[in-house]
């Protein structure tokens, strides 16, 4: 088993050691603390919000839904696709009869 590498990211002013696999996991959590950050500076100007609790809970909110709006999309197309490729199959069935 590979050492763990650790690192220390800082959201919303506290800072949290992690332990971390690989270098790409761990430009992957910076980038993830980075853009929490950039959100939690949003929600605190556009919403006059200063408990950090409620900012965060935002900010999962808004990544969360990001996620599920994207599975949502993406099964949008997946049913999509499997749609059209059952209409070509019955088109070829029927070209072969």
């Amino acid at each position: 088993m590979a050492d763990k590498i650790k690192i220390r990211v800082t959201i919303a002013n506290r800072v949290y050691p992690l332990n971390i696999a690989s270098p790409n996991e761990e430009e992957g959590m910076r980038k993830a603390a980075k853009k929490i950050n950039e959100l939690v500076m949003r929600f605190e100007q556009d919403y006059a919000v200063s408990d950090k609790q409620d900012v965060l809970a935002m900010c999962a909110l808004q990544f969360a839904s990001a996620l599920e709006i994207k599975d949502l999309n993406s099964n949008d197309t997946v049913k999509d696709a499997t749609s059209r490729l059952a209409e070509l199959q019955q088109l070829l069935v029927e070209k072969m009869e």
